[in-house]
């Protein structure tokens, strides 16, 4: 067994060092989980929806000190953690309210007058949930919610350099009324997964993560015939047609490229827009830029730094590839002095497809700003990706760009004159290597659900 470590990316000092789980101990959270959602699968949605209230009254009472933890463990801002916590309190509520109903028994349309049918959402058992740093709390509380109120357990495998904040997540669970065992934090590295997805008290596996996570996983879940959902990697394309507002454009897009410093699935990735207001966009998205703040997460900054070293390393070095490519550096880019893992707010220009920065998914505060000719060429490189998140279109024409929101881009969501972003009561997730399966909505709250189909003749 290896430690795990926390480090704080703003000083490069180790904050925690939590021990991996051995053979035995992870044996017995496997036992208590299984006999904790045995119980719990006997109760009706109803009666479950009151943990998920608690549960929210117990994030909003703890929320300046999961900020804080957030942005100690992987630098988050702190308001910004203070509206995850609040979001991941909003999702807790909003399945307590609609969730019952949404689970409760769906009659079929009578065809014979001697039966009964209908369809019985019940649980499938225990989920394994393996989650990302970048939305330590959100990412999990938005799977957790519909997984447990439908019945099922959860086993957290959180990322490496998060583990205090899974360690928090479970005492969370615990302080909401959740019987021990329901909610399991299980502190492991990679190398142990394989073996626990394959275990028979494990019903089926979610994922928020890499395309090549997501690949090893679904793998590893076809081998075992189990059910998985895969929310992985994105690099979204935000249309801007001539004919939009390019202030609400630029102000826009970066907003949602420097959202969590740029780490996020659904931020703005690859800015496309036509070349006849190029430029003015262009002047508008550096202004945008300069006038952001980066520094101490703890502090009123705009963006803190990235999450770890290794992963500014590969930033840099795609920013860098672009440039060779041919990009031109209009803003940032350069590795900043001192400690921490810092990287400045950049903007590419003349990126074009076989660059890194077109190609690639870039997990980090750079615009990659793409010209186009005209509507047509837009659609056709906002395609020209293997992901299929999400994507966004700005135009003052509102049913042109609905259209095209509709009709042509690929994507899971797509946003009309705003940025993509999840929502408890819609469905989330994408399409290609973006992944398959969805989370929120009704659609999420069924995922992990046998809708089991009942037929009762009557004598």
């Amino acid at each position: 067994m290896r430690a795990l470590e926390s480090i704080d990316p703003t000083s490069g000092e180790r904050v925690a060092v939590y021990a991996e789980l051995d053979a035995a101990a992870l044996e017995a959270r496997l036992e208590r989980a299984r006999a904790a959602q045995a119980e719990w699968a006997r109760r009706t949605p109803a009666a479950r929806a009151p943990r998920l209230v608690a549960l929210a009254e117990v994030l909003r009472a703890r929320a300046e000190e999961l900020a804080l933890l957030m942005a100690r463990e992987m630098g988050k801002p702190l308001a910004q953690g203070r509206a995850e916590v609040e979001k991941c309190a909003a999702v807790c509520a909003h399945y307590a309210a609609c969730g019952p109903a949404a689970l409760a028994d769906e009659p079929a349309a009578p065809q014979r007058s001697l039966a009964r049918e209908w369809v019985a959402y019940r649980p499938l058992g225990l989920v394994l949930a393996i989650m990302p740093w970048n939305f330590p709390l959100w990412q999990v509380v938005r799977c957790a919610a519909p997984i447990l109120l439908a019945g099922n357990g959860l086993f957290l495998k959180h990322a490496e350099n998060v583990q205090g904040c899974a360690a928090a997540l479970e005492e969370l669970f615990l302080a909401a009324g959740f019987a021990p065992g329901l909610f399991t934090n299980l502190p492991l590295t990679q190398p142990r997964l394989p073996a626990l997805i394959a275990d028979p008290r494990v019903a089926a596996v979610t994922l928020t993560g890499s395309t090549r996570a997501g690949r090893a996983v679904a793998t590893q879940c076809g081998a075992a015939l189990k059910k998985c959902v895969l929310e992985l990697g994105g690099s979204d394309p935000y249309l801007v047609l001539e004919d939009a507002d390019l202030a609400l454009a630029a102000r826009t897009s970066v907003a949602s490229r420097l959202i969590n410093a740029g780490q996020s699935c659904i931020a703005a990735k690859r800015f496309l827009v036509v070349r006849a207001v190029a430029r003015e966009f262009t002047a508008l998205v550096e202004a945008e830029i300069r006038a952001k703040m980066m520094g101490d997460p703890r502090t009123a900054v705009d963006l803190g730094p990235q999450a770890r070293l290794d992963l500014r390393a590969a930033l840099h070095a795609q920013v860098e590839r672009s440039v060779a490519s041919g990009a031109r550096l209009l803003l940032g880019g350069a590795l900043p002095p001192g400690p921490g893992s810092f990287y400045p707010p950049s903007v590419l220009t003349g990126v074009t497809p076989g660059m890194a920065a077109f190609d690639e998914e870039l997990f980090g505060p750079v615009a990659a700003i793409v010209e186009a000719a005209d509507e047509r060429e837009l659609v056709r490189l906002a395609n020209a990706t293997p992901y299929g998140l999400g994507a966004a279109v700005f135009s003052r024409d509102v049913a042109r760009a609905t259209r095209l929101a509709v009709e042509e881009l690929e994507a899971g969501s797509v946003f009309v004159n705003d940025f993509v972003r999840s929502d408890p009561r819609l469905p989330f997730g994408g399409i290609k290597a973006s992944g398959f399966g969805r989370e929120l909505g009704l659609f999420g709250l069924r995922e992990f659900t046998n809708a089991k189909t009942i037929v009762v003749r009557a004598e």
